[in-house]
């Protein structure tokens, strides 16, 4: 595999992997780094460092930080962002792989959603467990901790793929061990709203 192709695949399982988190700060990290010519990304993908682009994910993310910090309304935030994160994921790993070839950019689709709802489900399930807490803090400081991993893991996949692309197989190979406790956590806030109805 040429460095070429295992730089395109380490973006697009990047942006899929870190679209599953947050996905308004993967649009800013990676169309900021088109923009400013830090990196040249895939074709397909140079379009995020379109200006207008920028300022629509740069309002959705302010939206996003301040809705992901209060305890209760980041889960309903999660939920709602389950029909935006994994369609984005297989979207953007499409367009990053779209120049190797329709058949690669549809695998790389696939494979995207795919790892999209899986790091969004860890974080759904992450988050249902830090609701638990009665005091806001542990929350903000989580919040804080996820966009810092997903700017820090982006740009770690810009600047040194085959690393991330050893890191992100580390954290498949976890979020797999974990995945039904993370699916149970993310289905708590659902199961409180129907014991809270169930009560007279």
């Amino acid at each position: 595999m040429s460095g070429d192709t295992l730089a395109v695949l380490a973006v697009a399982l990047a942006a899929s992997w870190a679209s599953g988190i947050n996905v308004y700060a993967t649009v800013l990290v990676l169309g900021a780094a088109q923009r400013l010519g830090l990196v040249a990304l895939p074709h397909d993908l140079q379009t995020l460092g379109s200006a207008w682009v920028l300022a629509a994910a740069a309002l959705l993310f302010v939206l996003n930080f301040f809705a992901d910090k209060i305890p209760l309304v980041d889960s309903i935030n999660d939920v709602l962002h389950t029909f935006v994160r994994i369609p984005a994921g297989a979207l953007l790993a499409f367009g990053a792989a779209d120049s190797l070839g329709p058949e690669a950019a549809t695998i790389a689709a696939l494979l995207g959603g795919t790892l999209a709802a899986g790091t969004h489900v860890a974080k759904t399930g992450t988050r249902a467990l830090i609701n638990t807490s009665p005091e806001p803090f542990s929350n903000i400081a989580a919040s804080l901790a996820e966009d810092g991993i997903v700017i820090g893991g982006l740009i770690l996949a810009l600047a040194h793929p085959i690393t991330f692309l050893c890191l992100l197989f580390l954290f498949l190979v976890v979020l797999l061990w974990l995945l039904p406790k993370l699916v149970r956590l993310a289905l708590l806030p659902f199961r409180r709203m129907a014991r809270w109805h169930r009560e007279p």
